[in-house]
């Protein structure tokens, strides 16, 4: 039996809640060196983004580059979190490494 698409999106959320973490920075730099990794902006829910990418939305991922919501980390941004050994949170969406930073208040 084929999957319905709200089964599959409700599996793709539920996995990728799973294997959301924080990790330090200076662990993504093969990821970073590969091209992989993937900013989100602290305004999206980046589970949500993961499902989306997972669900091959590319309307909305049009959207969000489109507004720079998500993008490919750049060489400063990457240079800043090297130095401060930034903690992200994180969750890969194959091929793709999803980081977001929010600041703890």
């Amino acid at each position: 039996m084929a999957e319905s698409g709200t089964e599959r999106e409700a599996l793709l959320r539920q996995e990728y809640h799973g294997q959301t973490s924080r990790i330090r920075w200076h662990d993504l730099q093969t990821y970073y060196a590969h091209g992989s990794v993937i900013c989100v902006a602290p305004g999206l829910d980046l589970v949500e983004v993961a499902v989306q990418l997972g669900l091959d939305n590319v309307a909305g991922f049009q959207a969000w580059t489109e507004s720079g919501e998500v993008a490919p980390v750049n060489d400063q941004q990457a240079l800043a979190w090297y130095e401060a050994n930034e903690e992200l949170w994180v969750v890969v969406a194959p091929p793709w490494v999803l980081v977001q930073h929010q600041r703890v208040t």
